[in-house]
């Protein structure tokens, strides 16, 4: 059974606050720079960062060794590091480029993330998850932190096709009630992209351990609980920007959804047609 690893070593703005007082004055003013900058820290060079704080390059050295890095290619790696686990950084000096190369960059990594998403699904998986999001008793769709909008989205997009969908934990509720009583007949839905909070495994490990069917929608930091689950679609998220783009779970999301209408095409209709009569008698909505 694989577990992930949840500590992580201090990142280096919990270092320079942790040691801020012993400084020297010009090692501060370095020390403030980075604070300020912290989201694009990794574009900077050594030579920026003398010259934007006016003070030597030897200071800017000392600097990073009294931080634990030997030298500042070692701050660059320890950026994109924090980068790869989810903390918004800027490690492409295009990213924040003043021009329309932004927009291409953007752009591809975008293709590359659905493209990888679509083209890592086996044909007999996507069939084998859509129709256990038609035939399930339940489904219930759980994700924390960054996960949770899209839980919310797939939610919305299943509840117009089927019934007996419903999201936990609701908030300010707890997962318990809504999972104790789960059978070999439902399905949970699982978000669990990077900066997962720290009972995800607990949780992974209970759901492992009850009848209903389990589906794990992430990235690949997930990779660790594939084998705890019955399904594990993987979707990149990684963006040129500091903040991560969750467009190729979004299509994901799009692409289920229409699969569970298409399996159950006659029912699905039936039951849009019937929600769209309600929101007329309910004044839900307004006209276009």
């Amino acid at each position: 059974m694989r577990t992930q690893q949840t500590g992580m070593r201090p990142h280096i703005g919990q270092r320079i606050s942790a040691q801020y007082a012993d400084l020297t004055a010009q090692e501060q003013r370095v020390a403030a720079f980075i604070l300020d900058h912290f989201d694009d820290l990794a574009v900077y060079s050594a030579a920026d960062l003398s010259r934007l704080t006016g003070v030597s390059k030897s200071t800017v050295s000392r600097l990073f060794k009294r931080l634990g890095f030997e030298s500042f290619q070692a701050v660059k790696r320890h950026a994109r590091e924090l980068r790869s686990q989810g903390v918004p950084l800027v490690t492409d000096p295009e990213a924040v480029a003043g021009n329309g190369e932004r927009f291409k960059r953007h752009h591809e990594r975008e293709r590359q993330n659905l493209r990888s998403a679509l083209e890592g699904i086996e044909p007999q998986t996507f069939e084998a998850v859509v129709a256990r999001l038609d035939s399930a008793r339940r489904v219930v769709l759980v994700g924390f932190r960054n996960s949770y909008p899209l839980a919310i989205h797939f939610r919305q997009q299943l509840i117009q096709a089927r019934s007996g969908v419903s999201l936990a934990p609701e908030p300010n509720q707890s997962l318990a009630e809504e999972l104790v009583e789960l059978g070999e007949d439902d399905l949970v839905v699982l978000f669990g992209f990077r900066r997962r909070p720290s009972g995800f495994d607990a949780l992974v490990q209970e759901l492992a351990s009850m009848p209903c069917r389990v589906l794990l929608i992430a990235d690949a930091t997930a990779g660790g609980y594939a084998e705890q689950v019955d399904w594990w679609l993987e979707c990149p998220i990684d963006s040129v920007s500091a903040f991560d783009s969750y467009a190729s779970a979004m299509s994901l999301i799009s692409l289920l959804a229409n699969g569970v209408l298409h399996h159950r095409l006659a029912q699905g209709r039936a039951r849009i047609d019937a929600v769209s009569e309600l929101y007329d008698r309910l004044d839900e909505l307004s006209s276009p």
